[in-house]
């Protein structure tokens, strides 16, 4: 009977803390099983509001783990073959001695980087950057990139707006005007080369 009672309090403590609410200056982890160079911690914004690549800004203050999956797969959805599997988790509490410091972070404009790159993430824009200095801040292109197929996805309005990029070409002539400057929130995607593209 103490053993039912205990697995009955234990799976009440598990279901509450998983519908608790997100506050400003908590930390959360997330994880997409589709895309792992989108794995990802998190710290909730002042304003409530969070940044996650191809999602845009999205609204965690106040909501559950739960919820936030739920919004994350709706918005990744047509960006996959099959529904994505994410999991959002509560990872760390909001220390009021810490807390100033990373949301004074959070505020600051970034840009997100991923596929085919050194290291691909999250990257603060001190300054005004384009598709060649955030290659740059990534630690360059990897060995299997595909110099010419360059992506930077842009949330115009709720809608998505997508430029192309051409390493090879811009880097064998500086003066193409395709070098675009970057907005806070821009995806730069680096895919992999295919079959047609190993010796280019």
């Amino acid at each position: 009977m103490r053993v039912l009672l205990a697995f009955a309090f234990l799976c009440a403590f598990l279901t509450g803390a998983g519908a608790q609410a997100l506050n400003p200056g908590d930390t959360i982890a997330i994880s997409v099983s589709q895309d792992p160079k989108l794995d990802r911690q998190v710290v909730i914004g002042p304003t409530g509001m969070i940044s996650f690549p191809l999602a845009g800004q999205i609204k965690a203050g106040g909501e559950t783990p739960q919820a936030i999956e739920a919004i994350l797969k709706d918005r990744l959805k047509d960006k996959y073959a099959a529904e994505p599997e994410i999991t959002v988790t509560l990872v760390a509490i909001a220390r009021p001695d810490r807390e100033r410091e990373r949301m004074e972070d959070d505020l600051k404009p970034r840009i997100f980087i991923t596929g085919e790159v050194s290291r691909p993430g999250p990257y603060i824009m001190r300054t005004k950057t384009n598709v060649m200095q955030a290659i740059a801040l990534s630690g360059g292109l990897g060995p299997f990139a595909s110099k010419r197929r360059i992506q930077i996805r842009r949330q115009v309005n709720g809608t998505e707006d997508i430029l192309y990029f051409d390493y090879k070409a811009f880097y064998s002539n500086p003066a193409l005007t395709t070098n675009w400057p970057l907005r806070p929130g821009d995806v730069v995607i680096v895919p992999e080369r295919n079959i047609f593209e190993m010796f280019d």
